[in-house]
C-alpha cells in the first residue's frame, strides 16, 4: 500500500481559520495536518492581497494580511503541523477503521480520523489571459504562481496584473532578473501605494520596462516560450523577447471536488450545525467561509469561533471515551512555551 500521511485532523485549507484550527486543536493535544491547492499557507491574504491592512482582527487595530499569517504561523509552530501545499484535494474515502483517506491531485494521500474543510470560497484557481494557446506554454515558460523565485534569476520576465501580487512580485524579482517587463491594461494599479512608488523607482531607474495600456495577446516559441506580443492602445502590437510570463490576474474561487463528497451543499457552500459546525457527514467538519448557516457572516472572526467549537467536538469524534476539560491558556501555557507563573 502507498505510504499515507497520518494525522489526527487533516485541515483542508491553509488560510487563516485553518491555521488557527491548528492551535486549538494543539491546545487538545491533537495533530494537524493542513492541505492547500496553493503554493504557501495563507489562503487569500497571501495569495491576493498581503499589504491589505485588516481592521477587525481583536487586539490588533490595524493588521496587514501577510503578517497576520505570519502570527498565525508563529502561534501554531510549537504544534508542529504538517504540510501538503501546491495539491488540491480530489477524492474522500471512509475505510473500514473509520478513518478518512483524502487523495490530492498530485497523488498524495493523507489519513485522518477528522477533515476540517476550511477552504474559503473553495480551491483556486488562476483567472487566466485570453491567449487562445497559453495552455501550450504552462510550465515551459508561463506561470501563474511564483512556487520557486530562484528559478527566475537571470531570465528574462515579463509579468502581467495591477494588483498586489504583481507588483509585490515585480519588486521582487528585479533584483533577480536578467531583464523584467510589468506590463498593465491600464496606468492606475489596485495595490497598495508604497508598492506603487517602489515599481515606478525602480522604472525610473531603468531596472523594470513599464508599459501601460497594453496587454498580452500572444504568445510564441517552439518548445519554451521566446516571445510575446503586447498590444498597446496607442503604440499598436509589441514582440518581446522573454523567458518567463507570469500573469498574475487573481483567482477564481471554485468548490471543485469537494462537491462531490455527499455533503449538504448550499448555494455552493457546506450545511453545517452551528453547535460544532460539524456537517451531514460524521467526522466531516467545515470552517470558515466555505459554510452556510442562518445568520452566517464571513469574517475570519466568525471562522476563528468556528475553528474552536469545531476542535472540541473532533476531540470527542477522535477519543469518545475521554473526558474533555475546558482549561484556559492563562493557566495552562502552551506545549512549548511557559505557564505563565
Amino acid at each position: 500500500m502507498q505510504h499515507s500521511i497520518e494525522t489526527d485532523i487533516l485541515i483542508i485549507g491553509a488560510g487563516p481559520v485553518g491555521l488557527f484550527a491548528v492551535f486549538e486543536a494543539g491546545l487538545l493535544k491533537l495533530r494537524c495536518h493542513l492541505m492547500d491547492a496553493l503554493p504557501q499557507a495563507g489562503g487569500q491574504l497571501t495569495e491576493i492581497y498581503p499589504k491589505k491592512p485588516i481592521y477587525d482582527i481583536p487586539g490588533y487595530p490595524s493588521v496587514l494580511a501577510g503578517d497576520l499569517v505570519q502570527n498565525l504561523l508563529k502561534q501554531i509552530e510549537p504544534f508542529g503541523p504538517g504540510f501538503t501545499l501546491g495539491e488540491r484535494a480530489e477524492t474522500l474515502e471512509k475505510q473500514e477503521d473509520g478513518r478518512f483517506l483524502v487523495t490530492g491531485s498530485r497523488g498524495t494521500r493523507h489519513l485522518a480520523h477528522v477533515v476540517f474543510i476550511a477552504g474559503g470560497l473553495g480551491s483556486f484557481e488562476p483567472r487566466k489571459p485570453p491567449i487562445s494557446n497559453i495552455e501550450q506554454y504552462e510550465d515551459c515558460g508561463v506561470a501563474y504562481f511564483v512556487r520557486d523565485p530562484e528559478m527566475y534569476a537571470g531570465k528574462r520576465i515579463l509579468i502581467a496584473g495591477g494588483g498586489d501580487s504583481a507588483l509585490d512580485w515585480t519588486i521582487y524579482l528585479a533584483e533577480k532578473a536578467a531583464e523584467l517587463t510589468l506590463v498593465h491594461r491600464r496606468t492606475e494599479f489596485r495595490g497598495a501605494l508604497d508598492s506603487v512608488d517602489k515599481v515606478m523607482e525602480l522604472a525610473k531607474e531603468g531596472r523594470v520596462r513599464l508599459i501601460t495600456n497594453a496587454q498580452v495577446i500572444g504568445l510564441q516559441g517552439e518548445k519554451h516560450l521566446e516571445s510575446v506580443q503586447i498590444q498597446h492602445d496607442t503604440d499598436g502590437v509589441l514582440d518581446l523577447k522573454v523567458d518567463e510570463f507570469i500573469p498574475l490576474f487573481g483567482l477564481t474561487p471554485k468548490l471543485g471536488p469537494i462537491g462531490e463528497w455527499g455533503l449538504d451543499l448550499s448555494d455552493g457552500a457546506v450545511v453545517v450545525n452551528t453547535f460544532d459546525y460539524s456537517s451531514n457527514v460524521p467526522g466531516i467538519f467545515a470552517i470558515g467561509d466555505i459554510n452556510t448557516y442562518p445568520g452566517k457572516l464571513k469574517l475570519i472572526l466568525c471562522g476563528f469561533h468556528e475553528a474552536t467549537l469545531a476542535c472540541q467536538s473532533a476531540f470527542r469524534h477522535i477519543y469518545p471515551d475521554k473526558k474533555l476539560s475546558f482549561k484556559y491558556t492563562t493557566v495552562t501555557g502552551i506545549e512549548g512555551m511557559p505557564a505563565p507563573a
